[in-house]
């Protein structure tokens, strides 16, 4: 049977998705600018930092500004250092009404921004008992999403590359042997720059890519958000249709097989 991408649904917590991009609301200039960026890239789920956005509404908001009818908000957990804060940003985003999922980030180093996956382990096992849909960014250890899916995790989400580093996929066989490894969705998230990176993750057989900075940096953020949208469709088509094995040699497009000489 032929691959049909309208037929193919991207299944999260429990949830049913079209599209396998998820986008972030960081780093644009403006928020209108964001705006026409989220809405080009055909993303049903958006990611919100919860310390970083005015959730009383006293003022301007980039809340203000995604439609909550049409978009999944994702909350993060972005600049946390510890389990524990972790935590508290994840319940401080419930309460506040933003919702019971959560893009869990403890960060481990200021300066590669690498995740703390030992905290991380810890913070998702308790946002689990706490009634969470927790996905959580880390490294590319294959041990370790192993670990976060018997933590309870609805998704792992190894890194591509440094996050904002726009480097694509460092470690693609760790990627593969995760997807061998655990049966939860894989999303990619961080280090993707354009959009042949996206279409590198999908092809691996990822699930998803998440990203922020490769749209919101880009010189036109929008263009670059439909271009995204474009490579993880094609990514994901690629991957369902097979590409031809990788061989050393040439192998004629039209084979010589009966042809007289």
């Amino acid at each position: 049977m032929t691959y049909s991408l309208s037929d193919d649904r991207f299944i999260l917590g429990g949830r049913s998705f079209s599209s396998r991009l998820l986008v972030g609301t960081g780093k644009y200039l403006s928020f209108p600018l964001m705006k026409e960026a989220l809405e080009k890239s055909g993303a049903e789920i958006v990611t919100v930092a919860v310390r970083r956005v005015n959730l009383d509404r006293s003022s301007e908001s980039l809340l203000d500004y995604v439609d909550t009818k049409r978009f999944t908000l994702l909350p993060n957990t972005a600049g946390c250092y510890t389990a524990e804060d972790a935590v508290r940003t994840a319940l401080m985003g419930r309460e506040a009404g933003l919702s019971d999922w959560v893009k869990l980030e403890v960060i481990g180093d200021p300066k590669t921004l690498f995740p703390d996956t030992e905290a991380l382990l810890s913070a998702t096992r308790t946002l689990v008992k706490e009634g969470f849909t927790v996905l959580p960014y880390t490294n590319d250890d294959p041990i370790m999403a192993r670990k976060l899916e018997d933590a309870g995790a609805a998704a792992v989400m190894p890194l591509g590359a440094p996050i904002g580093s726009g480097m694509g996929i460092q470690n693609p066989s760790n990627i593969r042997i995760i997807l061998e490894s655990v049966s939860v969705p894989v999303i990619v998230d961080a280090g993707v720059g354009t959009a042949s990176d996206a279409a590198i993750a999908m092809e691996l057989g990822c699930d998803a890519v998440l990203m922020n900075t490769g749209i919101a940096g880009a010189q036109d953020p929008v263009a670059m958000a439909e271009a995204m949208k474009l490579a993880v469709q094609a990514g994901r088509i690629a991957s369902k249709a097979g590409r031809i094995p990788r061989q050393m040699y040439a192998a004629a497009s039209s084979p010589l097989q009966g042809i007289s000489r």
